[in-house]
């Protein structure tokens, strides 16, 4: 049904195989803490036909008190088999932009050993701007056994990146918007210190994709956009962001120009407590 290295999907390739045996749609959504609607309202309002909704806040770990980082294996087993997703299952995932949550839920799915994951070209909106079929109604699937295999390469933690910080083992990227970054804006989240890790370097995710269409960049137009944040993909790569949601997309990114990268986790809603982990303000590459 699809090649095993097919990352990006057209909307007409999903919309050819939409209802096919061993297909399964997600619709990958997410909407910060506070807005309105929610990604689970936004979800019960439209989706693509048979879509199945992955919730980033729900597919997570309960006992932590950071925002939703990776649950148990096992949990996460028992999440995708209740939305039919096996091992051999074909999955295609979409989001309402294009790449701001699709990268996340493509992401965990590799992290636990999935690799027949892609991402919708232009998601949900170019699926509207093209007139095609959308629904309110809740598709019921069988339930799908999945044995994961956790790829510790793929996730990065607080002491990782703290010392690619320090060793240059690796190099640190930030997802968020350049005004977050250089601590010009404040943190959405309370409680959270403003301003960047010291020696990262800052590609706001919307840039890989076409604001218009919302369609991911072509493999030259990926390469200019990290080669202008200072990162050389064929080094190691630490992408990080507000909460380990947009991260993602820059490791998608990298994926389609033959890189990988580790996604920090708990992002900067960890690092950016109070405490002893270093914090500058500025241009990317201060401190």
């Amino acid at each position: 049904m699809m090649r095993r290295d097919q990352s990006l999907v057209s909307t007409r390739w999903v919309a050819e195989h939409l209802g096919a045996p061993g297909l399964v749609v997600l619709d990958a959504t997410f909407v910060l803490p506070g807005g309105t609607p929610t990604a689970a309202e936004l979800y019960a309002q439209r989706h693509l036909p048979d879509a199945q909704f992955f919730d980033i806040d729900a597919v997570a770990d309960p006992d932590s008190d950071l925002p939703h980082m990776l649950p148990t294996p096992e949990a996460f087993a028992r999440a995708i088999g209740a939305m039919g997703i096996g091992n051999d299952t074909c999955v295609v995932v979409y989001d309402t932009p294009g790449l701001m949550s699709a990268g996340r839920v493509w992401w965990t799915l590799r992290a636990f050993g999935h690799d027949r994951v892609s991402i919708m070209d232009g998601g949900l909106k170019k699926w509207q701007d093209e007139g095609r079929p959308l629904t309110a109604r809740t598709s019921r699937t069988r339930q799908a056994h999945f044995t994961p295999a956790v790829r510790p390469g793929l996730i990065a933690s607080r002491e990782e990146v703290r010392r690619a910080l320090s060793d240059g083992s690796a190099q640190v990227v930030d997802a968020r918007p350049a005004a977050r970054f250089t601590g010009a804006e404040a943190e959405a989240r309370p409680g959270l210190r403003s301003g960047h890790m010291p020696g990262a370097r800052n590609l706001p995710f919307g840039l890989l994709s076409d604001p218009d269409t919302g369609m991911v960049l072509g493999p030259e137009g990926i390469r200019q956009r990290f080669a202008e944040a200072g990162i050389d993909p064929q080094r190691p790569v630490i992408a990080s962001c507000g909460s380990g949601v947009t991260a993602a997309a820059l490791a998608f990114g990298l994926h389609l120009i033959g890189s990988e990268a580790a996604v920090y986790d708990g992002a900067w809603a960890e690092w950016g407590r109070p405490g002893d982990t270093p914090v500058v303000t500025g241009p990317a590459g201060s401190g």
